[in-house]
């Protein structure tokens, strides 16, 4: 795993620069679909977040093809600063002066493009820095802050965002300043040959370069189980909230009455603080154990966790079987980043980061189905379906796990 002090100066500054970032998204993003619904309707506001995923799906293709050519921290400057001005515009559209949800759903986009646009540069940054032995400890610190931060940020959202939205995009904005300064002045570019090309068919020349990583069946059949696999943790959100909301009956607890709907905030709270708190100690262990076998077992371990969820009604069982759906979860996410970092080629690595990014819009999409699908079926064949998708994921991943430790052995040869 390494240790934290002998890790890049990149990585060490990353991670406070994700703990910013993401905070700023935790405070923001969860909440913004109540701001535009109470403007323009349910109806439309879904319609808008839509666009919203959209553009965010082709900015960040834009973003992996050019982090290839001009550098990782030239992206990461250009959407960091992008992302302040958005900011910026947005804290004035919600003032006490002026109130423009029009504008503020501009800018909103302008944001989670700008993600979208660094975001596969980032994370060719992690690869082109560290080797592969220390890639499970930076993966696991990475994932640690990514969802501090997302906590942080969620509690300071949920006590602000109704009655001080301005105060709170005030320091959001200079969050986002904070960060900027920390990319500009302290991380240093990694990609070893950056050449700057004037190109007469810029979307030719995309075609051409994410072509190349579409042939690539090894990586396919990796995003393929990524979505199968990550689909699952997003019915937290879509089809398990739906079902708790109408099959759980009110239980008491402590004194307190806990509805279905609460019952999903605790659960996505207690998935939060469990990974905060054990993320690093349970990365620590499974790095003793056989690798190959450890992240299937992860994958089970996961699926059943959620498949508990997604059929139980009962609080103190359904508080167990998210303590499985997270060990398996923090169990799963060390390996599975580690072998995607051993993927990509030298010279498109952010094309390969941006292509792995439609896991989560498809993964997003299946869970979105399944909303669909918990109208027309009962809770015992959509417990089912579930259990499919995580083993349908485990089986994928067992069938190229052969292939995936080859292709890292040969990048360690390589390395060394």
């Amino acid at each position: 795993m390494g240790t934290f002090r002998n890790y890049h100066r990149n990585i060490k500054i990353r991670i406070a620069q994700i703990f910013l970032s993401d905070m700023v998204s935790g405070a923001i993003f969860p909440f913004i679909a109540i701001y535009f619904a109470e403007y323009f309707g349910a109806t439309i506001t879904g319609l808008l977040l839509v666009i919203n995923v959209i553009v965010s799906l082709f900015v960040g293709l834009y973003g992996g093809y050019y982090a290839d050519r001009v550098g990782r921290k030239k992206l990461m400057v250009i959407a960091g600063i992008i992302r302040m001005v958005a900011f910026f515009i947005m804290t004035f559209a919600n003032s006490p002066f002026w109130v423009s949800p029009e504008i503020t759903f501009v800018m909103a986009i302008l944001i989670t493009g700008s993600f979208g646009l660094d975001g596969p540069a980032a994370d060719a940054m992690i690869i082109d820095i560290t080797k592969p032995s220390e890639r499970k400890g930076v993966y696991s610190l990475l994932y640690w802050s990514f969802n501090l931060a997302f906590a942080v940020g969620g509690i300071i959202g949920a006590l602000s965002f109704e009655n001080f939205l301005f105060e709170l995009l005030v320091i959001m904005t200079i969050t986002s300043i904070g960060s900027n300064i920390l990319v500009i002045f302290f991380i240093k570019e990694t990609m070893e040959k950056v050449e700057v090309k004037t190109e007469k068919n810029v979307l030719k020349s995309m075609l051409s370069s994410y072509k190349d990583v579409a042939f690539d069946k090894l990586f396919l059949w990796f995003v393929f189980a990524g979505v199968m696999i990550q689909s699952i943790e997003n019915q937290m959100e879509n089809y398990i909230a739906i079902r708790l909301n109408s099959d759980m009956p009110t239980q008491d607890i402590f004194g307190f009455s806990i509805s279905g709907v609460e019952m999903v905030g605790f659960l996505k709270s207690e998935n939060t603080i469990l990974v905060v708190l054990f993320t690093v100690f349970i990365t620590r262990i499974v790095s003793k154990w056989k690798e190959g076998s450890t992240f299937l077992w992860s994958i089970a371990i996961f699926t059943i966790g959620y498949v508990g969820i997604s059929y139980l009604d009962n609080i103190w069982l359904l508080f167990f079987f998210m303590i499985l759906a997270t060990v398996g979860e923090l169990m799963r996410v060390p390996i599975q980043s580690d072998f995607l970092a051993s993927i990509p080629t030298d010279d498109k690595r952010s094309s390969y980061m941006a292509v792995y990014g439609l896991v989560f819009n498809g993964s997003m999409m299946i869970s979105s189905l399944f909303v669909t699908l918990g109208g027309l079926f009962s809770k015992e064949v959509m417990s089912l379906l579930i259990l499919a998708c995580g083993m349908i994921g485990m089986v994928v991943m067992k069938y190229i796990m052969k292939d995936l430790r080859a292709r890292r052995d040969a990048q360690m040869t390589n390395a060394g």
